[in-house]
């Protein structure tokens, strides 16, 4: 497994490539992302680092999560997670981890919470096509006709139906990096990546 990186998701925009084709690009400001704790097998049971992202109000931060911190010699952050690592055992606590671990012409995998759309139809839910809109017909969004008969009698499990739509966990994976910018931790990921603008994601490189 490889490194991974936290980031903000800035928004969207588009380059031109050397024949002049615009390319559609997603904006994430990646890093810097302070090594918090190197977790170990023989100690933790399984190797992860804890990274950080984001600066944090120290009022807004418990006494355990400062300490927490403070071990490590680093700031508060708004975002606190752990990176699955074979062998974590040449990184050390206090180590900082920027955008330079990546190339572009590479691919990687951006995880994220996606949109909340609320509750949501059929239609823009699963795709239906919904009802004909003319001669006498009024079912226009409905999903039709969704049990059973006298056996089981009963919805069947897993049917497509309306209800919460978004803010869910998704990975849009093989995303190439297209562009980097060391001195101001950009990075420009051709394509969409989940979230809303200023969403936090994680960057993962690809084995």
């Amino acid at each position: 497994m490889k490194l991974s990186l936290l980031g903000k998701k800035l928004g969207m925009a588009q380059i031109y490539d050397t024949n002049g084709d615009a390319i559609p690009v997603t904006v994430v400001h990646a890093g810097p992302c302070p090594i918090i704790q190197v977790k170990t097998g023989d100690k933790d049971k399984y190797d992860a680092l804890q990274i950080a992202y984001g600066e944090a109000k120290l009022k807004n931060t418990t006494r355990a999560v400062r300490g927490h911190f403070e071990k490590a010699k680093a700031a508060p952050s708004r975002v606190l997670s752990e990176v699955r690592l074979s062998g974590p055992s040449e990184y050390t606590v206090g180590q900082t981890l920027t955008v330079e671990m990546f190339e572009i012409g590479k691919y990687v995998d951006v995880s994220g919470v996606t949109k909340g759309r609320g509750f949501a139809g059929v239609v823009k839910r699963h795709g239906f096509k919904g009802g004909k809109a003319t001669h006498g017909t009024t079912t226009h969004k409905q999903p039709g006709s969704i049990g059973c008969s006298a056996y089981p009698s009963r919805v069947i499990k897993n049917k497509k139906l309306p209800g919460h739509m978004g803010a869910a966990n998704f990975t849009a994976k093989n995303l190439k990096v297209v562009g980097i910018d060391k001195e101001r931790n950009l990075l420009w990921i051709r394509g969409a990546v989940p979230g809303h603008t200023n969403a936090y994601v994680v960057i993962h490189q690809q084995d």
